[in-house]
């Protein structure tokens, strides 16, 4: 049987500055004069390719993912040298999918980081309407969006996803199916549509009172499925649609448990069965005090399967779950059968998955299978 191949994640805390809704670990670097700036990016690099170097030597892997933050904030010359460390150190597959994340506003020498090795560029767009973008605290318009979509093709990149993000103060219906028709128009092979979660620790959440309903919410995740099949993006997971072959194999890692090595503060690991991470200190990782710490050792891999692959259009198989884990897959099905007359389940054959309906109610269904165990 043919090995499974590792993903690898690094994880870059630097930004411009932090967008009002944003909860992931970074920090605005606005505030750096420019050689302060280049100094902590330099020292970051350090820290990080030593990390990678410390790393168990040739595990396989066929995705590298470079996240944040900002990650092409550290331009092409830094990323190259990170890129060339998880090469030496992981046994990288040649057809490797190597993906970097960038703002429309911050991908500079393009050319240089697809002869680098980079061959897919994951851009935030978020909204097709200015304003939309002003009050998320996004730095670019549109026009710059369509700019570097346009920049990225030159420089041969052919595998470009798009994120859109929905549920936003005062966003309309009429909208947000604006903003996906300019989106399609800019024709992506990959496209994450995402809800806006505030959490009381970002700016934003003063305005949580205005954001959209929950039932003009489900309408703008309907809408935005039906447009995208009817484009020929398939979805494939809750909040992403490809085109044929074009999925997330990075993302894809997560939602099948397959291991993923994760590198810099905040990144998460999932290996031999265990989930560590590294804590969000950058002080410390700048000094090597900061390094991968146990999550939760060898989590139930039942709750894990459940969880994941229903997240996923294809659902689950009961046959497969029970050659998995040797007991019935029956008090499942029943919970998913319940639910199929409000169609928010549905069968092929075998297969029992989650509607789009279902899926933007699935956290409740989800919480009544794991009871179970």
């Amino acid at each position: 049987m043919e090995a499974i191949s590792a993903g690898v994640y690094i994880h870059v805390p630097f930004c411009v500055r932090k967008c009002g809704y944003c909860d992931f670990y970074s920090l605005p670097c606005a505030g750096y004069a420019s050689g302060a700036a280049e100094e902590k990016f330099d020292a970051y690099t350090a820290a990080l390719t030593a990390e990678i170097s410390a790393e168990t030597p040739g595990v396989r892997a066929d995705t590298v993912y470079f996240g944040g933050g900002t990650p092409s904030l550290l331009g092409a010359e830094r990323l190259s040298r990170i890129l060339d460390a998880v090469r030496e150190r992981f046994d990288v597959a040649g057809d490797a999918e190597i993906t970097l994340e960038a703002n429309p506003l911050d991908l500079a020498q393009p050319e240089a980081l697809r002869n680098a090795g980079f061959n897919r560029l994951s851009l935030g767009v978020q909204s097709a309407h200015d304003e939309e973008l002003a009050m998320l605290g996004r730095r670019h318009t549109f026009a710059d969006a369509r700019h570097t979509v346009e920049t990225a093709r030159r420089a041969g990149f052919e595998n470009l996803s798009l994120d859109l993000m929905y549920g936003l103060p005062g966003q309309t219906l009429d909208r947000w199916e604006q903003s996906v028709r300019a989106l399609l128009a800019l024709s992506p092979e990959h496209i994450s549509c995402y809800a806006l979660k505030l959490s009381e620790n970002v700016p934003l959440f003063a305005r949580e009172a205005e954001l959209p309903d929950d039932e003009t919410q489900l309408a703008m995740y309907l809408s935005v499925t039906e447009a995208l099949a009817a484009a020929g993006y398939r979805q494939y997971e809750i909040s992403n649609y490809a085109r044929a072959g074009r999925e997330s194999r990075h993302n894809r890692k997560y939602w099948l448990g397959v291991p993923y090595y994760g590198f810099g503060p905040g990144a998460h690991s999932f290996i031999e069965g265990c989930r560590l991470a590294c804590p969000e200190d950058l002080v410390g990782y700048l000094g090597g005090r900061a390094r991968r710490e146990l999550v939760e050792a060898h989590p139930d891999a039942r709750e894990e399967y459940l969880i994941l692959r229903l997240r996923m259009t294809e659902g689950i198989r009961p046959s497969d779950y029970e050659s998995r884990f040797g007991e019935s897959f029956a008090p499942f099905a029943a919970v998913l059968d319940r639910y199929a007359p409000l169609g928010l389940t549905a069968r092929d054959g075998e297969r029992r998955y989650l509607t789009p309906r279902g899926m933007f109610v699935s956290n409740a269904i989800l919480e009544e299978l794991i009871d179970l165990l």
